[in-house]
Protein backbone atom coordinates (compact mmCIF):
# COMPACT_ATOMS: atom_id res chain seq x y z
CA UNK A 1 0.00 0.00 0.00
CA UNK A 2 1.34 3.49 -1.19
CA UNK A 3 0.74 6.18 0.97
CA UNK A 4 -0.69 9.86 -0.19
CA UNK A 5 2.75 11.73 -0.27
CA UNK A 6 3.82 8.50 -2.31
CA UNK A 7 1.14 8.88 -4.40
CA UNK A 8 1.82 12.74 -4.64
CA UNK A 9 5.83 12.49 -5.67
CA UNK A 10 4.56 9.64 -8.35
CA UNK A 11 2.32 11.65 -9.73
CA UNK A 12 4.46 14.40 -9.95
CA UNK A 13 6.99 12.41 -11.42
CA UNK A 14 4.55 11.11 -14.06
CA UNK A 15 3.42 14.88 -15.11
CA UNK A 16 7.38 16.05 -15.26
CA UNK A 17 7.84 13.01 -17.93
CA UNK A 18 4.90 14.03 -19.88
CA UNK A 19 6.19 17.46 -20.13
CA UNK A 20 9.79 16.80 -20.58
CA UNK A 21 8.39 14.12 -23.50
CA UNK A 22 5.96 16.67 -25.33
CA UNK A 23 9.06 19.55 -25.25
CA UNK A 24 11.41 17.14 -26.65
CA UNK A 25 8.64 16.34 -29.49
CA UNK A 26 7.72 19.84 -30.08
CA UNK A 27 11.17 21.21 -29.88
CA UNK A 28 13.95 19.04 -29.78
CA UNK A 29 15.77 18.71 -33.40
CA UNK A 30 17.69 15.26 -32.78
CA UNK A 31 14.02 13.80 -31.62
CA UNK A 32 11.96 15.34 -34.32
CA UNK A 33 14.52 14.40 -36.80
CA UNK A 34 14.22 10.62 -35.59
CA UNK A 35 10.58 10.47 -35.37
CA UNK A 36 9.96 11.60 -39.41
CA UNK A 37 12.72 9.42 -40.19
CA UNK A 38 10.86 6.29 -38.85
CA UNK A 39 7.68 7.71 -40.58
CA UNK A 40 9.31 8.02 -43.43
CA UNK A 41 11.02 4.21 -43.19
CA UNK A 42 7.30 3.11 -42.57
CA UNK A 43 8.10 2.67 -39.43
CA UNK A 44 5.61 5.44 -37.75
CA UNK A 45 5.75 5.97 -33.94
CA UNK A 46 3.78 8.77 -33.01
CA UNK A 47 3.79 10.33 -29.15
CA UNK A 48 1.08 8.23 -28.11
CA UNK A 49 3.48 5.28 -28.10
CA UNK A 50 6.02 6.78 -25.92
CA UNK A 51 5.08 6.30 -22.22
CA UNK A 52 6.13 7.65 -19.23
CA UNK A 53 5.85 5.09 -16.04
CA UNK A 54 7.78 4.29 -13.20
CA UNK A 55 10.41 1.82 -13.52
CA UNK A 56 12.48 -0.64 -11.60
CA UNK A 57 16.11 -0.85 -11.54
CA UNK A 58 18.16 2.24 -13.23
CA UNK A 59 17.22 2.47 -16.81
CA UNK A 60 16.22 5.40 -17.91
CA UNK A 61 14.21 4.05 -20.67
CA UNK A 62 13.61 1.01 -23.13
CA UNK A 63 12.12 0.08 -26.34
CA UNK A 64 9.16 -2.44 -25.73
CA UNK A 65 8.31 -5.60 -27.20
CA UNK A 66 5.55 -3.74 -29.39
CA UNK A 67 7.37 -1.22 -31.16
CA UNK A 68 6.50 1.50 -28.26
CA UNK A 69 9.34 3.62 -26.34
CA UNK A 70 8.93 3.55 -22.04
CA UNK A 71 10.39 6.63 -20.30
CA UNK A 72 11.13 6.04 -16.74
CA UNK A 73 9.78 8.82 -14.68
CA UNK A 74 11.12 8.36 -11.72
CA UNK A 75 14.79 8.31 -13.48
CA UNK A 76 14.78 11.38 -15.98
CA UNK A 77 15.58 14.40 -13.97
CA UNK A 78 15.99 17.16 -16.76
CA UNK A 79 14.87 17.82 -20.22
CA UNK A 80 18.16 17.17 -21.86
CA UNK A 81 18.31 13.38 -20.46
CA UNK A 82 14.46 12.62 -21.41
CA UNK A 83 15.63 13.80 -24.89
CA UNK A 84 18.58 12.13 -24.79
CA UNK A 85 16.82 8.98 -23.71
CA UNK A 86 13.87 9.93 -26.58
CA UNK A 87 16.61 9.55 -29.16
CA UNK A 88 18.84 6.85 -27.89
CA UNK A 89 15.29 4.82 -27.65
CA UNK A 90 14.24 6.09 -31.13
CA UNK A 91 17.41 4.55 -32.85
CA UNK A 92 16.14 1.52 -31.49
CA UNK A 93 13.12 1.48 -32.98
CA UNK A 94 14.64 2.71 -36.06
CA UNK A 95 16.85 0.06 -36.20
CA UNK A 96 13.77 -2.84 -35.84
CA UNK A 97 12.20 -1.41 -38.57
CA UNK A 98 14.80 -1.19 -40.80
CA UNK A 99 16.90 -4.46 -40.08
CA UNK A 100 14.54 -6.58 -38.25
CA UNK A 101 16.88 -6.91 -34.87
CA UNK A 102 16.56 -9.92 -33.17
CA UNK A 103 16.59 -9.09 -29.50
CA UNK A 104 18.00 -12.71 -28.28
CA UNK A 105 20.71 -11.93 -31.11
CA UNK A 106 23.44 -10.74 -29.00
CA UNK A 107 25.65 -9.17 -32.02
CA UNK A 108 22.19 -7.66 -32.98
CA UNK A 109 21.83 -6.38 -29.90
CA UNK A 110 24.84 -4.79 -29.64
CA UNK A 111 25.02 -3.26 -33.15
CA UNK A 112 21.90 -1.09 -32.00
CA UNK A 113 22.99 -0.42 -28.56
CA UNK A 114 26.35 0.68 -29.99
CA UNK A 115 24.38 3.33 -33.19
CA UNK A 116 21.74 4.36 -29.82
CA UNK A 117 25.03 5.17 -27.94
CA UNK A 118 26.94 6.88 -30.60
CA UNK A 119 23.76 9.03 -31.93
CA UNK A 120 22.29 9.94 -29.07
CA UNK A 121 24.60 11.98 -27.34
CA UNK A 122 24.47 9.34 -24.25
CA UNK A 123 28.70 9.81 -24.60
CA UNK A 124 28.33 13.24 -25.41
CA UNK A 125 31.29 15.15 -23.12
CA UNK A 126 28.57 16.81 -20.69
CA UNK A 127 27.01 13.21 -19.54
CA UNK A 128 30.87 11.53 -19.79
CA UNK A 129 33.00 13.64 -17.84
CA UNK A 130 31.04 16.12 -16.18
CA UNK A 131 28.28 13.77 -14.77
CA UNK A 132 29.33 10.20 -14.59
CA UNK A 133 33.39 11.40 -14.28
CA UNK A 134 35.08 9.23 -16.55
CA UNK A 135 37.59 11.13 -18.02
CA UNK A 136 40.34 10.27 -20.51
CA UNK A 137 42.40 11.97 -23.62
CA UNK A 138 42.41 9.02 -26.09
CA UNK A 139 39.24 7.70 -27.58
CA UNK A 140 37.18 8.97 -24.66
CA UNK A 141 33.99 8.61 -26.94
CA UNK A 142 34.75 5.22 -28.31
CA UNK A 143 35.47 3.79 -24.65
CA UNK A 144 32.47 5.59 -23.61
CA UNK A 145 29.98 3.98 -26.49
CA UNK A 146 31.30 0.38 -26.02
CA UNK A 147 30.92 0.23 -21.99
CA UNK A 148 27.17 1.59 -22.44
CA UNK A 149 26.88 -0.85 -25.22
CA UNK A 150 28.44 -3.79 -22.92
CA UNK A 151 26.31 -2.69 -20.32
CA UNK A 152 22.97 -2.80 -22.27
CA UNK A 153 23.76 -5.81 -23.59
CA UNK A 154 24.71 -7.39 -20.26
CA UNK A 155 20.98 -6.77 -19.15
CA UNK A 156 19.49 -9.14 -21.99
CA UNK A 157 18.71 -12.41 -20.76
CA UNK A 158 19.97 -14.03 -23.73
CA UNK A 159 23.64 -12.64 -23.52
CA UNK A 160 26.23 -13.87 -20.76
CA UNK A 161 29.25 -11.90 -19.85
CA UNK A 162 31.78 -13.21 -22.27
CA UNK A 163 29.02 -13.11 -25.07
CA UNK A 164 28.03 -9.52 -24.45
CA UNK A 165 31.82 -8.64 -24.67
CA UNK A 166 32.24 -10.52 -27.84
CA UNK A 167 29.13 -9.45 -29.18
CA UNK A 168 30.18 -5.65 -29.02
CA UNK A 169 33.41 -6.38 -30.43
CA UNK A 170 32.14 -8.29 -33.02
CA UNK A 171 29.72 -5.67 -33.96
CA UNK A 172 32.19 -2.25 -33.76
CA UNK A 173 32.92 -1.64 -36.96
CA UNK A 174 29.71 -1.93 -38.91
CA UNK A 175 27.56 -0.43 -36.40
CA UNK A 176 29.51 2.37 -35.08
CA UNK A 177 30.52 3.17 -38.93
CA UNK A 178 26.49 3.39 -39.20
CA UNK A 179 25.03 6.77 -38.55
CA UNK A 180 21.64 6.34 -40.56
CA UNK A 181 19.66 7.86 -40.92
CA UNK A 182 21.93 10.56 -39.33
CA UNK A 183 24.55 11.77 -42.16
CA UNK A 184 27.14 11.23 -39.54
CA UNK A 185 27.33 11.30 -35.64
CA UNK A 186 25.18 14.56 -34.31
Amino acid sequence: MTTPAADAAGAAELSRCEKFRDEAFSSNPAVRFMFKHLKRGGCELDRAKVECRRCDGQLAGGFQDDGGILLCSNHLTTQAHASNTLVHEAVHAFDACRAKVDWGNCVHHACSEIRAATLSGDCDFTREVLLRRNFGFAKQFQRCVKRRAELSVSLNPYCDPLETKLAVQEAWDSCFNDTAPFEKIP
